[in-house]
């Protein structure tokens, strides 16, 4: 059984591993910033916080790690010494910018990457799904994603209540959001960034919507 301080020692030594503060790595996960922040590691009182199961989870996909070497890291093996262990091969992703995803010709009716115009991005061999990759361009998405970050997208993932998404209109707007709420008519999707205001459509006004998986820095 790993102590509470060996968890949060191996998130940092994995942030560490990929170059990252602990706030980049909560981000490049897809999480609040403010995840693994140290304020979030014990109550008010002195009692200790445990990170979730799923940020966890989280953190090891973005970065291509295994269980094995996080267990190592949580062992108290250095970052350099678990980087030295054989990786996946990296998986050649599709990508493109948010501004040209407005454009036509780039996804079928499902969202996913057809044409041409897309370019290339490297990420690990981490995943069992068709996966895209989207550029983040402007303020609109702050503080989660800025620009210049790249969102993966899972266009056959199914989709939930509180999942951050990307939508695309049958008008060609594309947006970062958060589901709110999907009924038999409508779907509800709040902003990223509270500045921008939270929308509204009818479902015969969306193309497709899919999930965001996580985010790469």
């Amino acid at each position: 059984m790993f102590s509470h301080d060996r968890i949060w020692a191996a998130i940092d030594a994995l942030a560490a591993r990929n170059r990252l503060s602990a706030s980049g790595l909560a981000r490049r996960a897809g999480l609040d910033p403010t995840t693994f922040n140290k304020s979030k590691r014990s109550a008010g009182d002195g009692r200790p916080r445990w990170p979730s199961t799923e940020s966890i989870a989280k953190v090891i996909q973005a970065t291509g790690t295994s269980i094995e070497e996080f267990t190592r890291l949580m062992r108290g093996d250095t970052p350099e010494s678990v980087a030295a262990a054989p990786r996946a091969p990296a998986l050649a992703v599709p990508l493109l910018g948010f501004a040209e995803a407005g454009s036509g010709g780039y996804f079928d009716d499902s969202g996913f990457p057809v044409g041409q115009g897309w370019d290339e991005i490297a990420l690990p061999a981490n995943s069992d799904e068709p996966i895209y990759a989207l550029e983040v361009s402007g303020q609109s998405m702050m503080p989660l994603y800025r620009d210049g970050d790249i969102v993966i997208v899972a266009p056959g993932a199914a989709v939930r209540r509180g999942d951050r998404v990307v939508v695309r209109t049958r008008e060609g707007e594309v947006m970062a959001k958060i589901l709110q709420r999907r009924t038999a008519r409508t779907i509800e999707l709040a902003s990223v960034n509270p500045d921008f205001p939270d929308r509204q459509f009818a479902l015969d006004e969306i193309e497709w919507i899919a999930r965001i998986l996580w985010a790469s820095q």
